[in-house]
């Protein structure tokens, strides 16, 4: 290994230098309020878990990325978070049990075996909120509307939600009489788009004519809410599950009109990641800016069954660095420059700029210049016997 290679970082990790960091940090906090003003309650999940707990529920879609050691105390194996959800979940579960909705937020640093969703990282910083307790589509509604709302935070508004329901597929994968091996590949050609595919897993699965062309058909449900009408139309004979799932989608769009009144939205019924732990509504957010999902969320109310306490739950989760990235540059005020020394009137100038709210950079003993190769766009120097701050150019400032 050469000296520049050590200093590499893996493949999809990556770090946050300033002035990112800083942009990074202001958001979160913004988030982390706004949740708060909607009631819920941060949490910091640990950075590392038993595996069995780790994936138990939802987190069995996870073990693929799950980075794996054993626990030199207890000799079991560990698991590093790939996914905070099911830490989460287990915090509802038994560290604070309650019969009633539960509101619980959280953020924190992940870690994947391999690139995944969001921008691609291994090591995502991941932000959600999850609301447990309640099975209604006005659960799955506000979390929705807070997740515009944290977009809004970090200056996404050019926002498209797409929404589906997994009972849709898994109704008509139980019409179909399909074994786990049929509605996999089923599945597969459906996150493919491709009608020929489907044709072939269709076939091979030796589908019934009439459930085959139910499941032909969600590849063409895919547009603006009047896409269910035609759904409906298509699936009218469908088991009642299906026909529940389109009622319910078209429920919850009337929720968002009137709540998020602006929000466009789109349905794909063919959508269906997540397929092995989304119990209903499943949604993700896109902008023009990304080409990809900036945020996915939807209801896994099976997410407590390991845990000895099944309850419903809906929710979402992002990655803070890609928010980051996709929001406006932030124009921070440029730093003030004041020069060495301890004279208690330059003290005290340079704590009330800072508690006022400015960033003061105060330089150390021999140090030449004024601050400009800092950033310093402005200095302090005395003016009429006082220290103010002036523009650092037309100040020469000497080494003392």
């Amino acid at each position: 290994m050469t000296g520049v290679s050590r200093w590499l970082l893996p493949d999809g990790v990556d770090e946050i230098i300033p002035p990112l960091a800083a942009e990074m940090e202001q958001l979160r906090r913004r988030v982390i309020d706004l949740m708060a003003g909607w009631g819920y309650r941060l949490c910091m999940p640990p950075l590392v878990e038993f595996l069995d707990s780790l994936l138990s529920g939802l987190g069995e879609d996870l073990d693929l990325q799950t980075f794996k050691l054993t626990d030199q105390v207890s000799g079991r194996m560990l698991g590093i978070p790939a996914d905070m959800t099911p830490q989460v979940a287990r915090i509802d579960a038994h560290r604070l049990p309650t019969d009633c909705p539960q509101r619980l937020c959280y953020i924190g640093p992940v870690l994947h075996t391999r690139p995944d969703k969001f921008a691609g990282s291994r090591n995502p910083l991941q932000i959600g909120a999850e609301l447990y307790g309640h099975a209604g589509i006005e659960s799955d509604a506000e979390v929705i509307c807070l997740l515009v709302e944290t977009l809004a935070c970090a200056g996404i508004s050019d926002v498209t939600l797409e929404l589906g329901h997994m009972g849709v597929f898994k109704g008509l994968v139980a019409a179909a009489m399909l074994d786990a091996a049929g509605s996999a590949r089923v599945l597969e050609a459906l996150l493919l788009k491709s009608p020929d595919e489907l044709e072939t897993a269709c076939a091979q699965a030796q589908v019934p004519a009439g459930p085959a062309t139910w499941l032909r058909g969600l590849l063409a449900h895919n547009g603006g809410p009047g896409v269910l009408d035609a759904a409906s139309r298509e699936l009218a004979d469908a088991p009642a599950g299906v026909r529940a799932a389109l009622a319910e989608l078209r429920a919850l769009i009337d929720l968002l009109r009137q709540r998020c009144p602006h929000l466009d939205v789109h349905v794909d019924l063919a959508e269906l990641r997540g397929y092995h732990y989304h119990t209903g509504v499943m949604f993700a957010a896109y902008t023009p800016r990304a080409g990809r999902a900036i945020a996915r969320g939807g209801r896994y109310d099976n997410i407590g069954v390991q845990f000895g306490r099944p309850r419903p739950a809906t929710g979402f989760s992002t990655d803070l660095k890609a928010l980051v990235a996709l929001a406006p540059a932030a124009m921070a005020p440029a730093p003030i420059f004041a020069p060495a020394g301890t004279e208690p009137a330059l003290l005290s100038a340079i704590a009330a700029a800072r508690r006022a709210g400015d960033i003061v950079i105060q330089g150390l003993p021999g140090q030449a210049g004024n601050g400009a190769d800092m950033g310093c766009s402005r200095q302090f120097s005395i003016v009429a016997g006082s220290w103010q701050v002036v523009d650092a150019t037309a100040v020469n400032t000497a080494p003392q």
